[in-house]
C-alpha cells in the first residue's frame, strides 16, 4: 500500500467486501474475447466538482459516457441503474470499476440489474487500459479537465463518445466501434436503443 506520513489514515471510507478482477477472470474465463464486458471509471471536472461516467465495452472498444447529477456514490448508482434500464436486460454481463469510493454502491447495481461487478487492483489502471484509453481520448476531444461538466448537457457529453466510436479502427479491421458493436447485438437492437446506450 502506499505509504500515509505522519500516521495519517483515511477516513473517507473503502469498498467493502468488493470482488477482485481475478474473480473475473475465474467466473468469466472468456471475459477478454467475449462480447459484453465493461470497463468503468469516472473522470473528473474543473475543481473536482463534476464527473463523467465512462463505460467501454471491451470487445468493441465502444465507449459509453454518462452525465451524473453529482459525485456521490448514490449519484453514481442512480446514473447507471437509469442507463442500464433503458437496455434490454443482460446485454452486459460484467463491469470491472476502478476502486475509487464513487462506486462503493455497487452491490446495489449488481443485484438490481443482475450483472457481475468488478475492482481493478489499486494503483494499476493497465488492468482497465482500454477505459484508461478512452478517458484520454475523451478529454482531448472535448471533456478536458479545466471543463465543469455541472452545466453541460447529456446531449453534448453523447456527442463527444460517438465522435469517437464513428472513426474507423486497425484493431476492428478498419470498422467503426459503432458497427463492432452492432454486429454482436443483431437485429433486435434497433437505432433507438442505440441512441439510449450512448
Amino acid at each position: 500500500g502506499k505509504r500515509k506520513p505522519n500516521g495519517h489514515q483515511e477516513k473517507r471510507g473503502k469498498q467493502s467486501f468488493k470482488r477482485s478482477i481475478r474473480d473475473c477472470d475465474a467466473e468469466h474465463p472468456n471475459y477478454k474475447d467475449e462480447f459484453g464486458h465493461l470497463e468503468g471509471d469516472t473522470i473528473v471536472g474543473r475543481h473536482h466538482k463534476s464527473a463523467v461516467i465512462t463505460l467501454v465495452e471491451r470487445l468493441s472498444k465502444c465507449i459509453i459516457a454518462i452525465k451524473p447529477a453529482g459525485r456521490k456514490a448514490i449519484n453514481i448508482e442512480t446514473s447507471l441503474n437509469q442507463w442500464f434500464n433503458q437496455l434490454p436486460s443482460h446485454l452486459f454481463k460484467s463491469v470491472i470499476f476502478d476502486c475509487g469510493k464513487e462506486f462503493s454502491n455497487w452491490k446495489n447495481i449488481s443485484n438490481q440489474q443482475d450483472i457481475d461487478i468488478y475492482f481493478a487492483d489499486p494503483g494499476t489502471p493497465s488492468q482497465r487500459g482500454l477505459n484508461e484509453h478512452g478517458n484520454g481520448l475523451l478529454r482531448r476531444n472535448g471533456l478536458p479537465k479545466e471543463m465543469d461538466f455541472n452545466p453541460i448537457p447529456q446531449s453534448y457529453i453523447s456527442s463527444v463518445a460517438m465522435q469517437r466510436n464513428n472513426i474507423p479502427r486497425k484493431s476492428l479491421n478498419d470498422q467503426t466501434s459503432i458497427e463492432c458493436f452492432m454486429s454482436h447485438v443483431g437485429k433486435d437492437f434497433n437505432k433507438s436503443m442505440l441512441s439510449r446506450l450512448i
